[in-house]
């Protein structure tokens, strides 16, 4: 039987115990309060200690139903049901939620989930990954990073994970986003990302995306808890057994497509709309109605995400395709 303390900072929970606490470190001189839960299972079976799953939230501190959900995972998950130890970061990203900020840290204007595993002597937003990377998504066997639409952002639920070159990795990735049970599966790489920085360091990582706008519907918050069940379920860390087989689509590429220009943005297709190559998306004006810009099609897919201001600044995402 494992006695292993479960250890963050300066929190701490023995078997069988579960702490909620904040964890305060130095960025750029100042003091950064990041709270979290520790949850370390009593359970065991047949004498095999479970793994540590890592789940994060607010990276992207203005997506609110994977916080919702995070915040929902660390409330209710009891230790005496649990095979196992459970990290849960709701919100790395602390200044962005306070501020409702959008992409960005206001420390320093980066965005955060561009920057792993960080610099301890970098920018804010590099000694924040920094410290998360070291401190808590190291000790990850499995790690879930919680994201959604932004609040000018809407989406269809997908789930990403990427191809590192560690077979043994890749494939529990793999597996991971195909427990998780939404449709839509991902494969890409995001340089700096929190899952594919994970994914380099050994650990099997996913994203996973729901909701979007500044909502958080309950079947958005559903998305990312139900995953998150069913993949403890498959990890055999909670009670219920391996969960049913789900259906999905594998998408081999992520096209992003950019404003070129600041103006006036105008899709012409929605969420979920399948695409083909060519095909014209929408367009960027300017105040007097000219077309600066037309948004095209890249290949023949699916529509992920798509941004929902009229506002626009260069170099903004506008959409992206699955393909």
């Amino acid at each position: 039987m494992s006695n292993q303390v479960l250890k963050v900072g300066a929190l701490s929970a023995g078997r069988g115990e579960k702490r909620y606490g904040v964890n305060e470190f130095s960025v750029q001189g100042q003091p950064y309060r990041l709270p979290m839960w520790l949850i370390n299972g009593s359970r065991e079976e047949r004498n095999v200690d479970g793994p540590t799953l890592v789940v994060t939230g607010g990276v992207h501190a203005a997506e609110y139903a994977s916080i919702a959900a995070a915040l929902d995972l660390g409330r209710s998950l009891d230790p005496q049901n649990l095979r196992g130890r459970v990290i849960v970061v709701p919100v790395m990203n602390m200044p962005a939620f306070t501020a409702r900020s959008i992409y960005v840290c206001p420390l320093d204007g980066r965005n955060l989930n561009r920057v792993f595993p960080g610099d301890a002597h970098g920018t804010a937003s590099e000694q924040i990954a920094d410290w998360v990377f070291r401190n808590v998504i190291s000790q990850a066997d499995y790690y879930v990073d919680l994201h959604g639409g932004d609040l000018i952002e809407a989406l269809v639920p997908f789930t990403i994970f990427f191809r590192s070159g560690n077979d043994r990795v890749d494939q529990r990735s793999l597996e991971m986003a195909k427990v998780f049970g939404i449709h839509f599966l991902v494969c890409s790489e995001t340089p700096g990302s929190t899952f594919c920085a994970a994914s380099r360091a050994g650990i099997p990582s996913i994203l996973a995306e729901s909701g979007g706008q500044g909502i958080w519907a309950p079947e958005d918050v559903a998305s990312h808890t139900n995953g998150l069940k069913r993949l403890m379920r498959h990890l055999d860390m909670i009670p219920g057994g391996a969960p049913e087989p789900a259906p999905f689509t594998l998408l081999e590429r992520f096209l992003w497509l950019r404003s070129e220009h600041a103006g006036f943005w105008y899709p012409a297709v929605a969420v979920s709309e399948p695409v083909k190559t060519g095909q014209n998306l929408g367009c960027v004006k300017n105040c007097e109605g000219r077309v600066l810009q037309t948004a095209v099609s890249p290949a023949d897919g699916v529509v992920l995400f798509i941004v929902t201001s009229l506002a626009i600044n260069d170099t903004d995402p506008l959409l992206a395709v699955g393909a």
